[in-house]
């Protein structure tokens, strides 16, 4: 059997590709589920976007919450076979860039019609219960496993990770966070180890750890606030936050470097490159 010729960044963002894709095609089944096809898709899931918002973003929800009212059911027909193509599209390498475009323009409109920008504008979002929302971590996610990326992409993908975490921090401060739900001590410590991730990736420090950290805070949250997407509630749009931050953090991690080995002290640093080098030992004479 031949030596797969890809790298391991190819060999990981392929991996993305298809784990994306499978989410995109269990947010498709979700989507047509009979709850979705009736008047409770637009008043139980649309309309409470706009609850709590300024009016510049609770007008325009209003407005496209009405529109899709008297077609709900062909509206949800399209929406759902939209993010079925998505996922097979991610599956099928030749049309991944394809599906990546289509998933980053429907998501933008998710996180504001369906999402409501993830309630962050409402002072009552919190990252326990998903914020800043499930649809914008698709395009984080999607950028991360662009096929032959791009040290642009690439990095977009890393600032975007660190901006979410940094959202994170400010959120856990609003008052709404630090009630009687939340201790106001344990809020202060989510916040500032929100930051602590968020600074983690730029600055190189301890990033691995940070990254894996991310993962099991994700995760914890989406068991404890999160009521894993209520995925199997019969009215769930998609799986939740939590898996889709644990897939960033995953191909993050992929692409992190480990530490360095560490350079016995007082031992020269030409020596020690010499001395760490795989098969040095017996290349002398």
């Amino acid at each position: 059997m031949s030596a797969d010729p890809r790298t391991p960044s190819e060999r990981g963002a392929r991996a993305g590709q298809v784990a994306l894709g499978l989410l995109w095609l269990t947010d498709g089944a979700l989507q047509f589920q009979p709850y979705m096809f009736g008047r409770s898709f637009v008043t139980g899931i649309i309309l409470p976007s706009a609850a709590g918002q300024p009016g510049v973003i609770a007008g325009p929800i209003t407005w496209i919450a009405r529109l899709i009212e008297p077609h709900v059911a062909v509206f949800n027909a399209g929406a759902a076979t939209l993010q079925v193509l998505i996922g097979l599209g991610l599956l099928y390498r030749p049309s991944v860039k394809a599906a990546l475009l289509a998933s980053f323009a429907w998501a933008g409109g998710i996180w504001f019609a369906g999402e409501g920008l993830g309630m962050i504008f409402t002072g009552t979002a919190s990252p326990l219960t998903g914020a800043p929302g499930a649809a914008p971590m698709y395009i984080v996610a999607g950028l991360l496993c662009w096929p032959a990326a791009g040290r642009r992409i690439r990095l977009a993908g890393r600032g975007c990770w660190s901006l979410v975490w940094l959202l994170s921090a400010v959120l856990w401060l609003l008052p709404a966070n630090r009630g009687d739900g939340l201790p106001a001590l344990v809020a202060v410590g989510l916040a500032v180890l929100s930051a602590a991730i968020a600074f983690s990736l730029p600055a190189r420090y301890h990033a691995r750890l940070f990254l894996v950290l991310a993962i099991l805070i994700s995760l914890s949250f989406w068991i404890a606030g999160q009521d894993p997407g209520g995925t199997f509630s019969g009215q769930a749009t998609d799986v939740g936050t939590a898996p889709l931050m644990a897939l960033i953090a995953a191909l993050l991690l992929a692409r992190e470097p480990s530490a360095p080995p560490r350079v016995p002290k007082g031992l020269p640093a030409r020596a020690s490159r010499r001395s760490l080098t795989p098969g040095a030992a017996g290349s002398s004479g």
